[in-house]
């Protein structure tokens, strides 16, 4: 399974392949699967893989949101998903206030155990379409354009789309793993 970084020594036709497939990917593994099978988690920490499915739905807005902020904004500054930033007062977090780009909580308050995982596959199709032809769409110079990651630090589309392709194996990984009662 490839990293970010052995991704972004592809050439980016490379990586949006990936992103191409993810969807039929994760059709094919949960293909002709029972609700009770998809919705077993393989232990108490671990997500199910209907989880999974809904994570990538969901995390895909995010994706595109953050691409229509990097070209309407100069280097906008992403918080990381599922982990607290180092200045938490200065994003208004702490208190009353959670982190709202928390993984968890989102299976929970979203609760996908009860979404239909075809459904949520529908959806991540249709959105991780969007996200390959406004990819697709952009010039080689918006290509270069840049957001400020807090912990990898600054982020090109072409490095986005490196993020993205790693992130759909390691979930494709992981679903498979749930499938199988692994961790």
């Amino acid at each position: 399974m490839p990293t970010m970084e052995e991704y972004l020594k592809q050439p980016l036709e490379q990586r949006l392949l990936r992103l191409e497939r993810t969807a039929d990917d994760l059709a094919g593994a949960i293909h002709g699967r029972s609700d009770a099978a998809l919705s077993r988690r393989p232990d108490a920490r671990n997500w199910a893989p209907k989880e999974v499915v809904c994570h990538l739905r969901d995390i895909e807005e995010l994706f595109m949101l953050r691409f229509h902020m990097m070209l309407g904004t100069e280097e906008p500054v992403f918080l990381v998903l599922g982990e607290m930033p180092p200045d938490p007062e200065r994003w208004g977090i702490g208190g009353r206030v959670g982190m709202p780009l928390s993984p968890d909580r989102w299976a929970e308050e979203r609760q996908y155990l009860r979404n239909d995982a075809a459904l949520a596959l529908a959806a991540f199709r249709k959105r991780r379409e969007e996200s390959l032809v406004f990819l697709r769409r952009l010039s080689p110079e918006q290509w270069q354009r840049g957001s400020l990651h807090v912990t990898l630090g600054r982020m090109t589309f072409a490095d986005w789309a490196a993020l993205m392709a790693a992130h759909d194996d390691k979930h494709q990984d992981q679903l498979e793993r749930a499938l199988e009662g692994r961790a």
